[in-house]
């Protein structure tokens, strides 16, 4: 297991040289952030990050993610040049060593929350989602209302891509996935890269819009769609909790092989279509994240793993879900669990 850590670039409050002092932390996850989805990336931008990170004394385990347009996720015209641009971007992407590409096919929006600030029992504050305030947003001024998303569309053409997406059947973006997989996954193997991707964050529709990999059988059709090793998944276990009921353990050793990046959080779910985002360890939240990692183990899990979002801590603001210290706490409590469950040499 690679240990790693998210990170959003030189104006990202959390620096590499923080990071670095987060014992056992070698990898980093990050991306081009100032590319827009359809634009490809050039090889001296990859480099550039690359070398950054390198020179922090750690290592780039990890694109998360290279966008997917909605051109490609729509089926449009436009498909051809977006996936001609991503697969220019993950060609560089492999030429520069960087092992795994995470990406998703979520329309829109991409992961999604109501609240960027929940204030818990012990004075945190932390990621918390409850459909009922979703669909009670007022969404006409575009996404400045939606805190995770603020300033990506404005209200014409975020009215535009819902009426596209709620007339889209799932069987259609099931074909268009298929479509570009078909495209990506040759590029990938070609220059050694693993694609992962990212279960959808909720894994249930939203406003309409169709979410289709949300549980087990989707994620295995999902490799089965391009069945070679380079197509892959993230196992998010915060996204495919969310559901109550799943028997993670149990999915991860369905997947076995095809998991290529770990991420791994708690939640608690609050009700119907809503949950909270708790601290790392098992008893706060409904995932044994105990049992994940062994079955990850035992599978022969060797890939990046990260502690996905934290709460914000000891005063802490910033970015909201991706501060310094609960992340690192999570850090920590992962490597406990990995050491633990590893046999002694």
């Amino acid at each position: 297991m690679q240990l790693s850590f998210r990170w959003f670039g030189d104006s990202d409050a959390v620096t590499l040289a923080k990071i670095r002092q987060v014992p056992g932390v070698e990898g980093i996850v990050t991306s081009l952030h100032d590319r827009a989805p359809g634009e490809a990336w050039p090889f001296d931008a990859v480099t550039r990050v690359r070398d950054t990170v390198h020179e922090a004394g750690l290592t780039v385990t990890v694109i998360e993610s290279i966008p997917v347009s909605e051109d490609i996720k729509l089926g449009r015209a436009g498909r051809d040049r977006a996936v001609d641009a991503w697969c220019e971007s993950l060609q560089h992407v492999g030429e520069a060593g960087i092992g795994v590409v995470c990406y998703n096919f979520m329309p829109i929006f991409d992961w999604l929350r109501t609240d960027l600030a929940r204030v818990m029992p012990d004075g945190s504050t932390t990621l918390a989602f409850d459909h009922e305030v979703l669909d009670a947003m007022d969404l006409s001024g575009g996404l400045r209302t939606l805190p995770a998303w603020a300033d990506t569309y404005d209200g014409p053409a975020l009215a535009a891509l819902l009426a596209a997406y709620r007339a889209l059947p799932d069987d259609a973006l099931w074909e268009h996935l298929a479509w570009f997989l078909d495209r990506v996954v040759p590029v990938a193997e070609s220059v050694g890269v693993k694609l992962a991707l990212h279960p959808d964050d909720p894994p249930w529709p939203v406003l309409g819009v169709p979410r289709i990999v949300r549980d087990l059988a989707a994620l295995q059709r999902v490799t089965s769609l391009v069945d070679r090793p380079a197509n892959g998944i993230t196992f998010c276990t915060g996204s495919l909790s969310a559901s109550p009921g799943r028997d993670l353990p149990a999915m991860v050793r369905a997947l076995e092989g095809r998991i290529h990046f770990a991420h791994c959080r708690n939640v608690k779910v609050t009700g119907h279509h809503c949950f909270v985002e708790t601290p790392h360890p098992s008893r706060f939240g409904d995932v044994d994240m105990r049992a994940v990692l062994l079955a990850l183990r035992e599978t022969g899990f060797t890939g990046p793993m990260r502690p996905d979002h934290g709460r914000m801590i000891w005063g802490e603001t910033g970015r909201a879900g991706y501060g310094l210290h609960d992340r690192a706490l999570g850090a920590m409590y992962l490597q406990g669990l990995w050491e633990g469950l590893t046999p002694p040499s």
